[in-house]
């Protein structure tokens, strides 16, 4: 036990010598949390909706079917009460609810007036207001025929509310996303570059010929990245807590847990890259092409996953940061409980033992 400790006492040594690579796992998250606080616009198609038909006459049924006929639009769910609202926005079904009040036909016709209640995910702000303009479109074309043929003057007024972020804020969508994106750089990329360097130096052959075991010597690499991992996924939930006024509405203790679980997972990941790599120059472009890389694009947090084409929407699913990504979306910002996120927890578990069997088994082969 005392050679372990000594070995992690070695590497917290080796990491705090480097004022780089303190830089890259201290400075970076607080940069990245800053700047991925603002908000893109990005084009939104084929995004869920549902809809609660209160009226269910001629012209609520045309209104819907120019929904239906709106490349922006998928209609997925007819919500048959107020109460099937919440469900289906939890689970992820739909993204926009779009409610005719009772007697809306009869409404335009006589009181030429009528009220449509439009409902939009708002833990994406951007997607929220851009599904919610596209609705509101194709309400006023109906609109503008309904004049264009001869009828009476009357008018639809439109209800919007935002769940979860009323504000709008950017900072919703890009705190679960830059978090994916941190612990993914400093616990994979930082792990596999400081066993792959360990390797050209010949330090690490020279360590494995000592009694310890060679599963030990792995572990004392890794926990270092993951207390320093701590450290940043304190920083980020204080600095979007304080600085972008970004609440925490589910559990404290299920996030760290989850972020702490995701944190394994990318250790493990590491692991997998420093045991197929020959320099730390392949283990660097690794890390960065088929990691970093996937995180921004696939992970869901920049573009929509439901944009993709099919084959990348399949590819996205060995993603590890894109489940996190919705866990962390959910817990944090949807105030959801582990009910609903257990399955992308046991996606994740389900990928550190493999990563973590795979990586060992190769190291065992290579390094003994």
């Amino acid at each position: 036990m005392k050679q372990f400790l000594f070995l992690i006492k070695k590497e917290f040594f080796h990491v705090w010598r480097d004022k780089r690579t303190m830089l890259i796992l201290l400075g970076m998250p607080l940069m990245l949390i800053l700047i991925f606080g603002f908000a893109l616009t990005n084009e939104v198609k084929n995004s869920r909706i549902g809809v609660l038909d209160k009226s269910r006459d001629e012209t609520t049924r045309t209104i819907i079917q120019g929904l239906e006929a709106s490349r922006y639009f998928d209609l997925v769910d007819n919500i048959n009460s107020e109460k099937d609202l919440a469900p289906a926005f939890q689970s992820g079904r739909i993204r926009l609810a779009v409610i005719f009040e009772e007697n809306f036909g009869n409404h335009l016709d006589h009181n030429n007036s009528a009220s449509v209640q439009l409902i939009g995910d708002a833990t994406d702000p951007n997607v929220a207001t851009t599904l919610i303009n596209y609705a509101s479109s194709v309400i006023m074309d109906y609109q503008r025929g309904q004049r264009g043929q001869g009828a009476s003057p009357y008018s639809i007024g439109t209800e919007i509310r935002m769940l979860y972020n009323p504000q709008l804020k950017g900072a919703y969508n890009f705190v679960p996303g830059v978090m994916a994106m941190v612990l993914m750089l400093v616990c994979a990329m930082m792990t596999s570059i400081s066993i792959v360097r360990e390797r050209e130096m010949g330090t690490m052959e020279v360590i494995l010929v000592s009694p310890i075991v060679p599963i030990r010597v792995i572990m004392a690499k890794l926990i270092p990245y993951f207390l320093l991992s701590m450290i940043n996924i304190a920083s980020i939930l204080l600095l979007s807590v304080y600085v972008l006024d970004v609440p925490i509405k589910g559990s404290l203790m299920l996030l760290v847990f989850e972020c702490l679980l995701f944190t394994v997972t990318v250790l493990a990941l590491g692991m997998l890259i420093s045991s197929v790599a020959g320099s730390q120059q392949v283990a660097m472009l690794a890390s960065l092409m088929g990691l970093f890389l996937p995180t921004v694009m696939l992970s869901g947090f920049m573009f929509p996953v439901e944009n993709m084409p099919i084959l990348l929407q399949w590819i996205s699913n060995v993603v590890p940061s894109k489940w996190f990504y919705y866990i962390v979306k959910n817990v944090m910002i949807k105030g959801l409980g582990f009910e609903n996120v257990w399955k992308e927890t046991l996606i994740l578990f389900g990928m550190t033992v493999f990563f973590m069997t795979v990586s060992v088994k190769n190291f065992k082969t290579r390094l003994e």
